[in-house]
Formats: C-alpha cells, structure tokens, sequence
C-alpha cells in the first residue's frame, strides 16, 4: 500500500523529461519520466531504497534524503515544502477511528477587527478545509447570486466540488479544485483533514479523488469569477497566514480597471441593502 510521500516522489518523477535535467533519453520507456535509476543516482540512494519510499515500505526518510531526494527531482520552494509535510504525515499517519474534534470556527476580534478596517475591500477569513469563518460587506457583494454562501457553515472546497454553480462562478474551475484539494493536505490537523477527504469524496467523485493523489503544487494565478450579474471579475490575491489559530486572511484585489469598475458597479447597486462584516461561529 502506497503512501502520500510515496505517491508524490513517483508522480514527480513520471513527470520529468531526462532532458530537463540534462540527462540522456534512453529511447522508449514503460512509464513516462525519469528512471528511478535516474533518481535514485542523483540523490546518491540505492534504487532497492527509493523503490521502498515510492511503494510505502519505508515510512521515515533522513531529513538528508529528503533534501536530496528534493535536488535530485528539482522541487521548487513550495514542492519542497509540500514534500516535508507528506514525510511528517507518512511517518505518524493517523489511525484513530474516532471523529476528531472540529477545527475552531472562532475568529479572533483583532482579525475582525482588521476586516473591518479592509471595508470596502474583498476579504475573508478561511482554513485550509474551506470553512469560510468571515467575511466583508463586499466579498459578500461580490459571491452574491453564487450560491457560496448559502449554507449556514459555508465551505468553498464543498462548493467548489459538490454544487453546480461553481463551474460557472470560477471561469478556470479546474484551476480553483487543484487549489482546494491541495490545501487539505495542509489542514488545520491531519485527522480534521482525513476525516473531511472521507466524508467529500463519494459526494465529490473522481474530480475530487484524482486531485487528491496528483500532489501538484498549484500556481495560485489571477482568480477569474464569472459573476452572476454577467460581468467577469479578475482577482489577485494576498495571503495572510494566522498561523496560532490555524486560519488565513485573504484579501482580493482588481487585477485591472475593468475589474475595479465592476466591483464599484456591484457595490453600488447593492447599496444601503448590503450585508455587513458577516462572522460564522
């Protein structure tokens, strides 16, 4: 049985060329990428060992073969990270059977405070699950219509995977399900994030569970929302990670002066009717 280290160390190395690394293409191959040969010669391992990581049979890699596995496949920063984490869970995986405790839906006041302060901009305050914990008058304004926030405890990685709307709502859908899978790996705790994947997936089906085993690293691009008022809005976004209570804010910026004008159309036609500062908890 495999393990989410396993399967990102051989995901990763499927899907290098030799040639990007500058080694020679051995002809015709029976998985695409790198040999584990390949590999296992640049990180200076055996192959019989790097063959027990990639299936699960070796659980707790030196932090020195972590970091040579990392050159030997050219991870970047966030790849590099992502690799420690999935070595932390691989060597402690999780076995209890009872549910876990739920991650805290508290916003501190000082973050509320700080929404406040961002008035009339776009921000929320989510976790890495996609609870969505807080938000402005304005991403209020701006999700109107999409059906986001509709449940009493909204979750975007729910919304994004289970309602039909989300489709329309994110112009590069596919691009916004890699983020939301990506990030359970980063859960407030593995077993909130375990438990959360259980529970999504027969709903969410194979568009959630592929997502789940790729381990690609999302670029986190311009967010496009085709508004349900028929303008599209393009969203830069800033990441503030609050990490003692295991929660970001985020904040979204126009992208352009199209964007800008529409988000000051929505804002104005809303009006005195607009929702305020809105906290879930």
């Amino acid at each position: 049985m495999g393990t989410p280290l396993g399967d990102f160390v051989r995901t990763r190395r499927d899907s290098i060329q030799p040639q990007a690394l500058g080694l020679p293409d051995h002809g015709r191959r029976r998985s695409p990428g790198l040999r584990r040969s390949d590999v296992a010669a640049r990180a200076g391992i055996s192959v019989e060992y790097l063959t027990r990581i990639e299936q699960g049979r070796d659980r707790n890699p030196s932090v020195a073969v972590l970091n040579a596995l990392a050159d030997a496949l050219a991870l970047g920063p966030a790849e590099r990270g992502h690799l420690r984490y999935l070595s932390k869970i691989t060597g402690g995986e999780c076995t209890a059977h009872a549910r876990p405790e739920p991650p805290s839906r508290e916003v501190r006041p000082s973050v509320l405070e700080t929404l406040r302060l961002l008035e009339p901009g776009i921000a929320m305050v989510t976790n890495r699950l996609g609870d969505i914990l807080a938000w402005t008058a304005t991403f209020g304004t701006v999700t109107e219509g999409s059906g986001l926030l509709e449940a009493g405890e909204p979750n975007l990685t729910r919304y994004v995977f289970t309602d039909a709307r989300a489709r329309k709502f994110f112009v590069a859908w596919d691009d916004v399900a890699d983020e939301q899978a990506f990030d359970l790996w980063l859960g407030p705790k593995i077993e909130n994030a375990e438990w959360f994947t259980a529970e999504l997936a027969p709903l969410a089906g194979p568009d959630f569970t592929r997502r789940m085993n790729r381990h690609v690293v999302p670029p986190r691009g311009v967010l496009r929302i085709g508004h349900p008022g028929g303008c599209e809005l393009r969203l830069r976004r800033e990441t503030l990670d609050l990490a003692s209570d295991a929660q970001q804010l985020v904040v979204m910026l126009p992208a352009d002066e199209e964007t800008a004008a529409a988000v000051e159309r929505l804002r104005d036609r809303a009006g005195e009717d607009r929702p305020r500062l809105r906290a879930i908890s």
